[in-house]
């Protein structure tokens, strides 16, 4: 992790113009194409949770932009951004995970596998202690959503990414999936965001 020269950043007076906001974040949602890394992660064996998450997150940590994070009014810059995304349990319940990022899938398969058995045998929503470094997930896949907003405490300091993915869904005889990501708009603008579905798409195609 190191410190971003908030002084010679380019985005400095975007920076300050919109951390004086009650509500910095914005959101944009738009589809992606699903068809071949459904198949992917088919053929892998890999539950197509984890598969598309580990391609979010791998999107993610090409974008310098997702990486930065609010701290006492400076912006830094992380070496790896992991994830918390919501698990849910049997009782239909659900907690805040944390499962490391690792660029290699079957590694990722096996530390999401842990994280999830973790909590489904745990209760509440905060079942531990979060780093920064992180995006907050979560999947709707029951509902195919063409919007989304979050709960958030104007007074608590966040600047984490938010990202959810709703259900599958088949246009002109192409599956896709709606994404939703809620980004703080001091650290990045719609260009970052719109870099961050060319990624993912180009992660969902291989």
């Amino acid at each position: 992790m190191k410190k971003l020269d908030l002084e010679n950043w380019n985005r400095k007076g975007h920076f300050e113009f919109f951390t004086q906001f009650e509500e910095p974040f914005f959101g944009i949602t738009a589809p992606v194409e699903v068809a071949t890394a459904y198949e992917h992660a088919k053929n892998a064996q890999i539950p197509f949770f984890i598969y598309y998450l580990h391609k979010i997150l791998a999107a993610v940590n090409t974008i310098e932009n997702f990486k930065y994070r609010i701290q006492d009014n400076q912006v830094f810059i992380h070496d790896k951004i992991d994830t918390s995304a919501t698990i849910m349990r049997e009782d239909k319940t659900f907690g805040f995970s944390y499962i490391e990022y690792h660029p290699d899938l079957l590694i990722f398969k096996e530390i999401a596998l842990k994280e999830i058995a973790r909590i489904q045998n745990t209760t509440g929503i905060i079942t531990r202690e979060y780093p920064e470094n992180i995006i907050h997930f979560s999947a709707i896949p029951w509902l195919n959503f063409t919007g989304l907003t979050h709960a958030r405490s104007f007074t608590w300091p966040d600047s984490c990414p938010k990202i959810s993915v709703g259900k599958i869904f088949e246009e002109n005889g192409i599956q896709k999936m709606n994404v939703s990501v809620t980004v703080h708009h001091g650290l990045m603008d719609g260009y970052h965001v719109s870099l961050f579905f060319e990624e993912l798409q180009n992660q969902l195609n291989r």
